[in-house]
């Protein structure tokens, strides 16, 4: 134990934000035995309502907590670890990252429907680009609407008909308890969710060693090597977190013990083209085989999807 110390823990003030928040501060408190507090902090993407791809993509929601963790406003910063820049940020240490809720896209419509039961032309709302173009490449002829907002406020948008679904983050909905409005859970041959989709990140000051110690109890092998793979295709095709590619990784049991493998995609914006690659390794080489596949796509025509977005 870090002694009579309360762990300040950071968060973002959005209902989603402190309830993972609140999850990783319970499980430091029931794991390690350390007292812990919550302290909200306001990021630009919290305050600037335009799109996130205009205001640096999902990074913005991180950055402010980052400054507090270097300031010693807070000890402990989580964030959706989907919305981490894949640089290394200076003096942050990424101490751990729990075991992964189900990564995949969840589509919420009017009437209970399927985006494949939605008539053409339904307008589905989402501020996600890889999300759009995977829906443009479906082929369905449906109307992509950009939105903003947390979770209740987009869901909100579908009860009030103003758009006839939205496309989010299961797992999002899972930790506010409102997954049973889901209508369709996406299968990733369909759409691939955002690489670390899913999986939570915990992070704390680098020089912090003890503390850095401690948290890295937390840390899910299995989760941690998927989202390791995932974020590696993200680094090598030098996309930013809102760019449209997506990946997904698992690590199963093979004949000769753990086997990780990974799929990935890179799409025009617009959905007309995308490349799209599979690979498999080591779970001890998990950034290493996102490398490689990314290596792939890079071949094939990936770095001019990138380019042109």
């Amino acid at each position: 134990m870090t002694g009579a110390r309360t762990l300040r823990v950071g968060t973002r003030a959005s209902r989603l934000a402190t309830t993972q928040s609140q999850h990783v501060a319970d499980l430091i408190t029931r794991e390690l035995g350390e007292p812990t507090a919550l302290v909200e902090v306001t990021t630009e993407g919290d305050t600037n309502r335009a799109p996130l791809a205009q205001i640096g993509g999902t990074g913005v929601f991180v950055g402010a907590l980052r400054e507090a963790l270097l300031r010693g406003d807070v000890d402990v910063a989580v964030h959706s670890l989907k919305d981490l820049p894949t640089a290394p940020a200076d003096g942050i240490a990424l101490a751990a990252v729990p075991p992964r809720e189900d990564p995949r896209d969840a589509v919420v419509a009017r009437d209970g429907l399927t985006l494949g039961e939605l008539p053409a032309g339904s307008r589905v709302g989402t501020g996600s680009p890889r999300r759009a173009a995977q829906l443009a490449a479906l082929g369905l002829g449906l109307e992509v609407v950009a939105i903003r907002g947390n979770v209740d406020t987009r869901l909100r948008k579908v009860a009030d008909g103003e758009v006839d679904a939205v496309v989010l983050a299961r797992a999002g909905l899972a930790r506010i308890g409102r997954v049973d409005e889901v209508t369709e859970t996406l299968d990733p041959l369909q759409m691939l969710p955002a690489p670390g989709q899913g999986a939570l990140a915990i992070e704390c000051r680098a020089d912090d060693e003890h503390l850095r110690a401690l948290l890295a109890s937390l840390q899910d092998r299995r989760a941690r090597a998927t989202v390791d793979a995932e974020r590696a295709v993200l680094a090598a095709l030098e996309a930013g977190c809102s760019a449209p590619v997506g990946a997904l990784a698992e690590v199963a049991e093979g004949d000769d013990g753990d086997e990780l493998w990974i799929r990935a995609v890179a799409l025009a914006a617009d959905g007309s083209v995308e490349i799209r690659r599979s690979a498999s390794g080591d779970p001890s080489d998990a950034a290493g085989v996102g490398h490689r596949l990314a290596g792939e796509m890079l071949a094939d025509g990936a770095a001019e999807l990138m380019d042109n977005q």
